[in-house]
């Protein structure tokens, strides 16, 4: 099992970051920080294998962690500035994620990082071919899991059914799409497939326009 510590200054960014990585087969979440402080701390305490880490944290930037954190780090922030992203690789980050991005996007760095790791877990001193076998891993990465039904990924599909199931009440597309970190347009497609499966009850509310809302609730059956 691979720990991940989620470090991000938006409390909702962090726990849309670390439902993705619990979906995950492999990984799971050590802890959650919100200050580079907390990061520093957290990352001793925890000896995470890796950090998400973002650039804009409030008492310190990201990227002055990553000399500090004895652990792996993929960035995962909004921070696009080339300069950023060529600092932040020398510094040692291993993937730079934009956000937003969805959980199929951040499933495709954890599985090649996880396979990179297993490229190296051996002892002794590896030869040239293996090195460079890690590192394709590491940068080529490939689903862990096959496409599912209707073009819908595994991972987005058993976040939406955590929403759903934890829900005390029917949730719209809007609230899934929002809690989820997905569009409503994917959101509503997820939704639509799961309806058709008898996974889902779909209902209708109607605002103070009158104009209905549909709906969404796991199916007890």
């Amino acid at each position: 099992m691979i720990d991940v510590l989620v470090v991000d200054d938006d409390f909702r960014v962090a726990q849309v970051h670390a439902g993705f990585v619990d979906a995950l087969t492999g990984f799971r979440v050590a802890g959650l920080a919100h200050t580079a402080a907390q990061a520093r701390s957290m990352a001793a305490e925890l000896a995470p294998a890796l950090v998400l880490l973002d650039v804009y944290l409030p008492d310190a930037p990201g990227l002055s962690l990553l000399a500090e954190l004895d652990a792996d780090v993929i960035m995962a922030t909004a921070a696009a500035d080339p300069a950023l992203v060529r600092e932040a690789l020398r510094r040692g980050a291993l993937h730079y994620l934009v956000k937003p991005f969805g959980a199929e996007a951040l499933a495709d760095r954890l599985t090649a990082y996880a396979r990179y790791r297993a490229a190296l877990a051996g002892e002794g001193d590896l030869p040239q071919a293996a090195l460079d076998g890690a590192l394709r891993e590491l940068y080529a990465p490939l689903r862990a899991e096959p496409a599912a039904p209707k073009g819908r990924s595994p991972v987005t599909t058993r976040l939406i059914v955590g929403v759903l199931r934890d829900a005390d009440a029917p949730r719209s597309a809007a609230e899934i799409a929002d809690e989820v970190g997905i569009s409503r347009a994917t959101a509503q497609r997820y939704l639509a497939g799961l309806a058709e499966e008898g996974r889902v009850v779909v209902t209708l509310r109607y605002g103070a326009t009158g104009r209905p809302e549909h709906q969404y609730a796991w199916s007890p059956r």
